[in-house]
Formats: structure tokens, sequence, C-alpha cells
């Protein structure tokens, strides 16, 4: 970011700005339109037809009525269905609550500062709540108690939106990265990786134990890994920095999780 944006932007501006900048930009069709393309009038017509075939077997009508029955036997949930849609309200269902647990920026190690988009670096970064929350793991403290009020909550931070998290930089793929420089990428990966935060329940209410020795950031810029098993020394493993191919920095664009059994 420019001084000049710095000079005229406040801290409370910036959040907005950061709110309101969209994550797809309207060039970039979305699930919706591309399903609307695919859907045309003849696929439609297919469809149509195919149902109607189905229909005249009674295969349909026992299709629908298996399938609302056993949704209905595997689910103990109860409410009213709100209909989709994208703003800047957080809609839940009617006797539903919705809080937030945790943000990017927020402290998960100690002495990490509070969050401020005007001034980041990364070694604040480094001890803060990554971005994009992607695979979110529920792992019950004491391990092994299914205890439903205490755990270790896992969350991976899959990737980043420089447009969002530096309020004035814009979307630098579209600018060929005029104005990005080490500083930001370093930012950047460091707010990659993962978090690891314990939390607990109390009336009613989840809270993270901010002083929690479990409390741990993983990032793609500063955390090292031993690299086992079939993998370890393979040639395509080996780097200039550690041509054993045995160790690595960092974890980068997890997409999704699993927990291991």
């Amino acid at each position: 970011m420019t001084q000049k944006c710095r000079d005229e932007m406040s801290k409370a501006m910036a959040y907005e700005l950061s709110e309101d900048t969209p994550t797809n930009p309207l060039q970039t069709p979305t699930f919706g339109d591309i399903v609307n393309i695919r859907l045309g009038r003849r696929e439609t017509l297919k469809g149509m037809l195919a149902v109607t075939a189905l229909s005249a077997t009674g295969f349909a009508s026992l299709l629908t009525t298996t399938s609302g029955e056993a949704l209905a036997a595997a689910t103990t949930f109860k409410f009213d269905e709100i209909s989709a849609r994208s703003d800047e309200t957080h809609h839940v269902a009617p006797g539903y609550d919705a809080e937030v647990l945790i943000r990017w920026g927020d402290p998960v190690l100690p002495g990490a500062p509070a969050f401020d988009p005007m001034n980041q670096t990364a070694e604040a970064q480094g001890k803060q709540f990554g971005y994009n929350c992607d695979f979110i793991g529920y792992l019950p403290l004491p391990h092994g108690s299914g205890n439903p009020d205490r755990a270790l909550l896992f969350v991976n931070h899959e990737y980043t939106n420089e447009e969002l998290m530096f309020p004035g930089l814009g979307r630098q793929n579209e600018q060929d990265f005029a104005d990005m420089s080490r500083s930001l990428v370093d930012i950047e990966m460091a707010a990659h990786g993962a978090s690891v935060i314990e939390i607990v329940k109390r009336a009613g209410t989840w809270r993270v134990t901010g002083d929690s020795r479990y409390n741990r950031r993983i990032s793609a810029l500063s955390t090292g890994m031993r690299i086992s098993g079939p993998a370890a020394g393979h040639a395509r493993m080996k780097t200039s920095d550690d041509p054993n191919g045995t160790h690595v920095i960092g974890m980068f664009a997890n997409c999704a999780g699993g927990q291991t059994p």
C-alpha cells in the first residue's frame, strides 16, 4: 500500500473496504451461471423426458418417497429452511444464533498484537489466526473422551486474497504484481498454513482459550517439517536448501482435509 493510501484511509475505512470487496470478480462466472449454461433448453427437455419415462414405470415416485424417508430418518435437526442469498447479513434459521469464534488476525499465540490492517507484519501474522478457513477438525479434550464442551480446533488456511488483505492494493494479477513487495508476500505466507486453538463451551457459548499450551500457528513462512515415509529422500523432494530431501519449510494451499483414524 502506498503512503498516500495510508494517510487517506482510517482503520475503520480499511475494515469496511475489506468487507465490501468481492472475492469473486464480476467477470468470473458463478456456479449458478455455469449451471444455467449447462442446463439450457435442450438439456432441460432431455431431463423432463427422462423423468417422464421413470414416472411411467412408477420408479420415480418410489425414489422420491424412499429418499425423503431416508433423509428424515438420518437427521435430528429441526428448523425452518431459509432462502439462499449472499449479502452482508449472516442468516440463520429462526431459533438459532450465529456467533464469531475467531477471525483472521485474532491472537492465537502469547504476545500476538491486536490486528491492525494498516500496519501488518509477517511476525505479527505468525502469531495471529490465519486467512481463509477451509477444513475444520474438532478434536475433543481430553484425547479420546468425546467431550462436547472442550476441544482442539484445527483449521486450514488455504489461500490469500491480496486485494482484501491489504486495503487499497487491488487485485495484483490484473496489474502484473506491480505493487507487491517482499514484506507483503511474507505476510501472505504467514497467513497460510493452519491454526490450532483450544476452545471451550460455557453457558452454551464457545470461547477460545487464549493461554492454552496447545495453541499453535503453522505457516508457509517458518514452520519446519521433517519428511518421513516413502517420500523421504526422493529426488523430487530435494531442494537447494535441503539436498537430502528430508526437510521442508511450511504448509501451503491445503484444501479440505480429514482426521487420522
